[in-house]
């Protein structure tokens, strides 16, 4: 009888917004650019009475290379995103010498939900300009006017 394997899967799509300015840094061996920063994804929810309330989730995410750069250049606190990854857990040790563990979100692709202002003014297209990845078009404004996603990629 063939042994039945479960598939691995491991894939998250989650928006919301920057809790604070990412942090950037360069990793010590080989200077590999790499941002962290974490966001506030609202839930919206019936209780028991049939009320309406609001739980919000905290979620760490890790971006590298390219898009972490472009993270640094285009994020701050309360940026709205929506980041495609992969859970990874990592541990290490504190300074008091116990070890710590966090599970973050591993940035493949990060699309900027935000319009951007050049000279004061919204740019009606509102993402970062980068040719090498894919452009999709998504939902209309208030003002009718199509917002551009670009897609991000850490390949």
């Amino acid at each position: 009888m063939a042994e039945l394997k479960m598939p691995e899967i491991n894939s998250v799509i989650i928006a919301g917004n920057l809790t604070k300015d990412p942090v950037f840094r360069q990793t010590n061996s080989g200077g590999t650019p790499v941002v962290n920063f974490s966001i506030a994804c609202n839930r919206r929810f019936r209780d028991s009475n049939h009320q309406w309330q609001e739980d919000v989730c905290y979620v760490g995410v890790v971006a590298w290379n390219k898009l972490a750069e472009s993270c640094r250049d285009n994020l701050k606190k309360s940026s709205a995103v929506l980041v495609d990854g992969e859970l990874q857990s990592r541990t290490w040790k504190a300074q008091d010498g116990t070890s710590r563990t966090v599970v973050e979100i591993k940035a493949r692709r990060i699309q900027f939900l935000n319009k951007r202002k050049k000279n004061g003014e919204e740019d009606e297209e509102g993402f970062i300009e980068d040719d090498t990845h894919d452009t999709h078009h998504g939902p209309v404004d208030d003002d009718g006017q199509m917002y551009e996603y670009k897609y991000l990629s850490s390949d």
